[in-house]
């Protein structure tokens, strides 16, 4: 007769055996407690927001008044006077808006102010300096910019000169700007989210129907550790 022991043994070697297939090569694995898996809950049901009214979409393209029409020679906005178009704009869209923020922020023109006739607009002046680059494909070249409201906020903007050598605002754009990349036709905009470990990708690409830069895409990417830059409150380095 076998021992306990032996047959204990004999018992635990036919276990694995039968359970080889769940098995991998470094042994049997738990996946631990998976928990239950919920629906989805939606909430506010009944509640839908209205639709947006004439001329209550920020991001829409329009013309931008005041500015004379722009060379059929040139190339796109090169050339162009780059403060002299973001102010008809920004002008146009306080008259529009009436300061209530929808279309530009408040407090837009009165950074504008800080601008002089000086080249660039001056040491003082928060437009950045314009970037001229083809968005459309069309081989002419648009112009890349921004208003800086107070040093976190900032207004992007793209211009294009539309066939009869109107110039047109194709992009506006008002968030935390961690990046403006450009890529052949796409352009991408990083801002930081309540992680601080991640930034939020926003590729905008061309769309000739509307005539405007359309968002394509709205990704998450994880925020690179710019050494260089120190430490914000939140100990974070991306998300300032």
């Amino acid at each position: 007769m076998r021992s306990p022991r032996v047959l204990a043994g004999t018992a635990i070697a036919a276990l694995l055996a039968a359970t080889a297939g769940c098995a991998d090569v470094e042994g049997l694995q738990s996946e631990g407690d998976l928990g239950i898996v919920h629906a989805p809950q939606s909430l506010w049901k009944s509640i839908r927001p209205d639709p947006p009214g004439p001329g209550q979409q920020p991001g829409a393209a329009a013309l931008v008044p005041g500015l004379p029409k722009v060379s059929e020679k040139s190339k796109g906005m090169r050339g162009v006077d780059a403060l002299a178009v973001v102010r008809a704009d920004i002008t146009a869209a306080v008259t529009e808006d009436g300061g209530t923020g929808r279309l530009v922020d408040p407090r837009a023109a009165q950074r504008l102010a800080l601008c002089t006739q000086a080249v660039g607009g001056g040491p003082d002046c928060p437009v950045r300096p314009g970037v001229l680059h083809d968005l459309t494909g069309d081989g002419k070249e648009e112009l890349i910019t921004a208003l800086d409201i107070d040093g976190r906020v900032s207004e992007l903007r793209v211009y294009a000169v539309r066939d009869d050598g109107a110039v047109a605002r194709v992009l506006a754009r008002r968030g935390v700007l961690e990046g403006v990349e450009v890529a052949a036709e796409h352009l991408a905009v990083r801002e930081p989210t309540s992680n601080p470990k991640y930034v939020s990708v926003s590729d905008y690409v061309w769309d000739p129907k509307a005539r405007s830069m359309n968002l394509s895409q709205l990704t998450l990417d994880e925020c690179p550790a710019l050494t260089e830059i120190p430490l914000s409150g939140d100990g974070s380095r991306c998300a300032r």
